[in-house]
């Protein structure tokens, strides 16, 4: 086939990335405990994201995909280089920076309402401007109908839904998500996939989106990264050739690139 993988993607980034870049990492290295017992998980990752994008990072298990997305978050800081997510070069904990997991973690004593509510009481919003901002998210994400459900109540699709939400409510900047459909059946699966790309299109949030699934990342992504490790490193940095804003799953498959590119992308994984 005469197709070929897109070179690394230029600095300036993807059609859909605007400005200076939201997240810079320089030569970043994160290691645990010291001496014969340290373990080195990142070593000299570079990498530049832009606001709007939708970045889509694929790997093996084990290369530092989590550790990398919990450095992005606060969670963990790098033993070596350099890391700037919205400015700041110590990064903490923020609500401007939104998290998914796999598991929604629901507050399983709370409605879906009051879920979704809670991070917009604890910046103190007044009680009927966060019931109408958690209103219209969760009747985006198609909850509306069970808005007083307990987590319970719900299927594994309907709390992640319901954990989107929740995350979208406090109106972040960066919406970090590691695999938050890995558990789910294939049919929710691609329900929420598209329930995603919808909510990206309409909100237009930059997103940093950890999946094992090469149909996923060129499904949703408008860039592709592909980390090898371990330690983890980025491999592969691309615009996504096949990203079609208003496309669906049948569609890609259809394209005529997209046996070659997903046989290409999980070589490289």
């Amino acid at each position: 086939m005469a197709l070929t993988l897109p070179a690394n993607r230029p600095a300036d980034g993807s059609p859909f990335a605007e400005g200076e870049p939201l997240i810079t990492l320089s030569n970043l290295a994160l290691a645990y405990g010291s001496g014969k017992r340290k373990k080195q998980v990142l070593a000299q990752v570079d990498l530049a994201i832009r606001e709007h994008e939708f970045v889509a990072v694929l790997g093996s298990s084990g290369c530092g995909k989590t550790s990398l997305l919990r450095l992005l978050a606060g969670y963990e800081h790098p033993t070596a280089g350099s890391i700037n997510v919205l400015g700041q070069s110590k990064v903490s904990p923020s609500s401007e920076v939104g998290v998914v997991f796999q598991h929604a973690n629901l507050f399983p004593w709370l409605s879906v309402q009051s879920n979704v509510e809670f991070g917009l009481k604890m910046k103190r919003i007044p009680k009927r401007q966060r019931q109408d901002i958690a209103s219209e998210i969760i009747a985006q994400v198609g909850l509306a109908p069970n808005a007083q459900y307990l987590p319970y109540q719900l299927s594994g699709g309907m709390k992640q839904r319901a954990a989107i939400a929740r995350t979208l409510a406090s109106e972040p900047r960066i919406l970090l998500m590691d695999e938050p459909f890995g558990a789910l059946d294939a049919v929710t699966r691609e329900t929420l996939q598209t329930l995603l790309k919808s909510i990206w299109h309409t909100r237009r949030r930059t997103v940093f989106f950890i999946t094992h699934d090469v149909d996923e990342a060129l499904f949703q992504g408008t860039r592709i990264i592909v980390m090898r490790g371990a330690p983890g490193t980025i491999g592969t940095d691309i615009a996504n050739p096949l990203f079609d804003e208003s496309g669906s799953t049948a569609s890609l498959r259809k394209s005529k690139e997209y046996a070659f590119l997903r046989e290409t992308l999980l070589e490289r994984m």
